[in-house]
Parts: C-alpha cells; sequence; structure tokens
C-alpha cells in the first residue's frame, strides 16, 4: 500500500465521520422547514455528541458485558462499512474488501448486537425494540441482497468498485432493471434506517417506537457511540445508493487531484438526497407495525422485478 493510497483511505474515513453527523442535521432542518417548523441548527448533532461524550455512564442493574460492548461493535461496523463504501474513489485500499455482500453482513451483525444488547437488561421496551428490528432486518436484508444482485448482474461481480467502474465509466446505457432496483432500495434504506413511514426517529411512543426503544438505557459515551453510528449508517446507505445508482463524479484514482473534485460532487448528491429524505418523510405518515411487513415486501417485489428484467430482457438486447 503506497502512502498516498492510505492518506486517501484515512480521508475518506475521516470524512464519513466527520460527514454522518452533518447529513443527519441537514435531514432534520430540512423535515423542520417543509413543516413549518424552527429548524434545529445544523450542527445540533455535534452538540449533542459533545454533550453526551461528557456525560457519566449509568448502567442498568444486571446489565452483562455484552451490553457495554455492543455499542463499540455497532459503531465498529457502521465505520467499517462507511469506509469499504465508494464515496470519493472506487481505487482506493479497501476496494477489493468492498463486496456487496460483505457489506450486508457487516449491517446484520450490527443488529444483532444491537438487538442482543437491547435485551440483555430484560426491559420491556427492550425486549420489544429488539424483537421488532429483528423482523425488519429479516425482511429488509432478502430485498437488499436481490438490489445487489440485480446490479453484480451489470458488471458481472459484486465488487461495489466494479460496479461503480462500470456504470460511470463505461458505455452509455439504459438500465430499465436499475429503476425498479431503485425504488426497492429506496424502500429498504428507510427501514433501515428507522425513518418514516417504518420508524419515526423523533418519536418516543412505546407502541410505535423501534430503533429508540432498543437504546433506552443507554447512556454518556455509549449512547454517543450509538447515535453516531446511526448517523454514519445513514450515511452509509446514502452513499451506497449514490455509489450503485448515481455513480457519476466518483473519481477512479486515489491521487489528491481526483478526489478534491469528487468531494463538491459528493456534498452536492448528499444535499439533495437528504432533502429528499426529508420530503418523503414529510408527505408520509408512520405505518402501524403490522404493516411494514407488506411495506418491505413491496421492495421485495420491486427488487426481483428488477432481477427478472435484467435477466429476461436486458441480456438479450
Amino acid at each position: 500500500m503506497s502512502a498516498s493510497a492510505a492518506l486517501a483511505q484515512f480521508f475518506a474515513i475521516a470524512l464519513a465521520l466527520a460527514l454522518a453527523p452533518l447529513l443527519t442535521g441537514w435531514v432534520n432542518m430540512c423535515r423542520a422547514w417543509l413543516q413549518n417548523r424552527k429548524a434545529p441548527p445544523l450542527l445540533q448533532p455535534y452538540y449533542l455528541l459533545h454533550k453526551l461524550f461528557h456525560k457519566d455512564v449509568v448502567l442498568a442493574r444486571g446489565a452483562s458485558p455484552l451490553f457495554t460492548f455492543a455499542p463499540y461493535v455497532v459503531f465498529g461496523c457502521m465505520l467499517l462499512a462507511c469506509a469499504i463504501i465508494p464515496t470519493l474513489s472506487t481505487d482506493l485500499p479497501f476496494a477489493p474488501a468492498a463486496d456487496t455482500i460483505a457489506l450486508v453482513g457487516l449491517f446484520g451483525l450490527a443488529r444483532l448486537f444491537i438487538a442482543l444488547a437491547a435485551m440483555d437488561v430484560g426491559t420491556g421496551f427492550g425486549m420489544l425494540g429488539g424483537r421488532r428490528e429483528m423482523l425488519i432486518g429479516f425482511l429488509a436484508e432478502p430485498a437488499l441482497l436481490m438490489v445487489i444482485f440485480t446490479t453484480a448482474l451489470i458488471s458481472q461481480s459484486t465488487s461495489i468498485a466494479t460496479i461503480v467502474d462500470t456504470l460511470a465509466r463505461g458505455p452509455f446505457a439504459i438500465y430499465p432493471s436499475l429503476a425498479f432496483a431503485g425504488v426497492a432500495f429506496a424502500f429498504v434504506s428507510l427501514a433501515e434506517n428507522a425513518r418514516v413511514p417504518v420508524d419515526n426517529p423523533a418519536t418516543h411512543l412505546e407502541l410505535t417506537m423501534i430503533h429508540e426503544a432498543m437504546v433506552l438505557e443507554y447512556s454518556g459515551r455509549h449512547l454517543a457511540l450509538i447515535e453516531w453510528a446511526a448517523s454514519l449508517k445513514l450515511f452509509a446507505y446514502s452513499c451506497l445508493g449514490l455509489a450503485l445508482f448515481f455513480p457519476w463524479g466518483i473519481a477512479g484514482s486515489d491521487s489528491l487531484a481526483g478526489l478534491l473534485p469528487a468531494l463538491p460532487a459528493l456534498a452536492a448528491k448528499l444535499a439533495a438526497g437528504g432533502a429528499l429524505l426529508a420530503l418523503v418523510e414529510t408527505v408520509n405518515a408512520k405505518l402501524r407495525i403490522f404493516r411494514a411487513p407488506e411495506f418491505l415486501g413491496s421492495a421485495f417485489l420491486f427488487a426481483v422485478l428488477g432481477l427478472l428484467v435484467r435477466l429476461l430482457l436486458e441480456n438479450q438486447a
């Protein structure tokens, strides 16, 4: 690994750590504007992290070492996911390991630990949130895999870097299968990031919350790591969607001259995506929990349609 490649990879990781809370703050601002409310400061997520890191940790009675270890695992999984997703370049040192199936495994590992930690304490809310989280993951992961297989058939590889290179730097082509896969990915992203209509990150109603129910017993630096990991997950899904469906602007080299032009392109796409997410959350209502299987079943249907269109129509064109 050359020094420039290592520096470029470190820059991509540092950028994810810095931009993830900013993306969350931007979505919250846009959502407040669309709802005709006074918007919180753009840097509010940073203030929250700073406050939580300086608070003492209060552990629930009977909490096992798993409860204290889980936030570090979840944060590490989300950071590694952001590192292997090509945000600025497809020629980074982690690119050979950027397999989409392994990426789904990282998301699944983080979900497993946060759900186990929620059930570890034995509270009613934790058990409720953990079971609901595993249900959402059980329904969302097959749809996400179908989306990945659709894009993998185009590039003949499950490597994210190869997929991006094929779509961005290959001959121009229109793929109807990507339209179906894009709709499915949008549905999965909303569910996996606890957004409306599947969940509402701003609520604490016991009958509706999923993510918040799992973290009610956390405090201090543990809660800060979980909140930061949630922002990193939103950033990772946003960058994955941009890489798969809007790959233009991502550099093909690890040089500083190639990374700098990709930075404003990434910022512009994230800003547009965050505003669109806020719009979707504003015009939709929260679904009842028993309607979530229907929502994610529709995502799986769209993903399978995209895969069939790719196999039956586009391969023959």
